[in-house]
């Protein structure tokens, strides 16, 4: 058996890490969507691995290492590049295409630039490259500010992101009208509704549309404080059943399913988080959180298991939900009108910015705003067997 090789880059984006291609760098059959991009990017990544090591491939056997990603220039003059995200299964042969990655949207940008998707106009030789991406998955803008220093991308620097174990160059990224589809940022119209779900009762949850899909319930409604690190959830698989029902009705209640059946293959949206107030914990890192560094606690799940850190959507869903008065992420915030929370999560805290305005009864978020970093950890030919 023969083995193909293909141009890549294997990134870190904010807390995640992916492999990158250009779209014009894979095979012909895998340049357009269908069965045949799936097998080579599932072979990438080293899926479906019965044994859940991903030993024989990139993927890093968590949801926050099995991503992939392909950056193409933009059809759009209002664009720069198309990103097109996959979260990939990791004992399942499937890819979930539904959603975006927040973390690595903090790598479109870099990887761009490096790879000369922009107009050479545009990037200074020091300063900050401004790049305007066209999220493919869910057809929103996101903007990055690439900071550059003699000509080239600046990846060092001293901004430190919880839940990253080294110091990078900051990059503040946009996520412009992150609500989804047509702007209903409630599906269901309602800032709380109940749900009812089979073997655990019936609990206020708040369905969000803002960056991806998400699914808010009160911590105390399950007995948890939101102080809970990944062992005490993730070890528990009576904890992540109950927490995949919870996901799957809040799916169907949104609309993105029609039964409950299908919540099993769409992994990726909507995600599912619970919430808390403010609360003193011990960081994964062995950092002291104090109650007064942070406005709420949030452990969110990403394909099955309690997240190491937060999602950079479900970052932008917390934000949004926390500027809308009445939803349960606002409640645990304390209440009122804000344009920015801090949250702690299981690696530390992060900040995110979101302004909400009601438009003719619908409530509409303008952008959301956080900072991430990336860095190029390896570039070069990823080796794919023959399939």
């Amino acid at each position: 058996m023969t083995q193909q090789k293909i141009s890549a880059t294997y990134m870190r984006g904010g807390t995640s890490k992916g492999v990158f291609f250009n779209l014009a760098d894979l095979p012909e059959a895998a340049q357009t969507p269908g069965a045949a991009r799936d097998a080579l990017l599932l072979r990438v990544i080293g899926s479906p691995d019965p044994y859940q090591k991903h030993t024989d491939g990139m993927g890093g056997a968590t949801s926050s290492t099995s991503k992939v990603v392909i950056i193409a220039p933009s059809t759009s003059p209002e664009h720069d590049v198309d990103y097109l995200f996959g979260q990939v299964s990791i004992d399942q042969p499937f890819i979930d295409w539904s959603g975006n990655c927040g973390n690595l949207s903090a790598a479109v940008g870099p990887f761009a630039v490096a790879n000369g998707l922009l107009d050479a106009a545009r990037v200074p030789e020091n300063g900050t490259a401004e790049v305007r991406i066209w999220q493919a998955n869910i057809h929103k803008t996101i903007v990055a500010q690439v900071p550059m220093a003699d000509g080239e991308v600046q990846e060092s620097g001293d901004f430190m992101l919880d839940g990253v174990a080294f110091p990078a160059a900051e990059i503040p990224v946009a996520f412009i009208d992150p609500a989804a589809g047509d702007g209903a940022i409630f599906p269901t119209g309602n800032r709380v509704d109940t749900l009812d779900v089979a073997g655990v009762g019936s609990l206020e949850a708040t369905l969000i549309n803002a960056g991806i899909p998400t699914v808010f319930i009160n911590a105390a409604a399950l007995g948890y404080t939101g102080t809970e690190l990944q062992d005490d959830i993730n070890p528990s698989a009576e904890a992540l059943t109950t927490l995949e029902c919870i996901r799957a009705q809040g799916a169907l209640a949104m609309g993105l399913i029609a039964t409950l059946d299908e919540a099993a293959q769409r992994q990726h949206t909507p995600k599912v988080a619970f919430v808390a107030p403010p609360a003193s914990y011990t960081a994964s890192s062995g950092k002291a959180i104090s109650a007064d560094d942070v406005d709420l606690l949030v452990r969110a799940v990403s394909m099955g298991k309690l997240h190491h850190a937060m999602m950079g959507t479900a970052a932008v869903a917390i934000g949004a939900a926390a500027a809308i008065v009445g939803t349960l992420v606002n409640q645990a915030a304390g209440g009122g009108e804000r344009e920015a929370v801090t949250f702690g999560h299981p690696s530390g805290t992060l900040q995110v910015g979101a302004t909400a305005r009601q438009v003719n009864d619908r409530w509409q978020i303008e952008q959301a705003v956080m900072s991430r970093s990336a860095r190029v950890l390896m570039e070069g030919v990823v080796r794919v067997p023959t399939l």
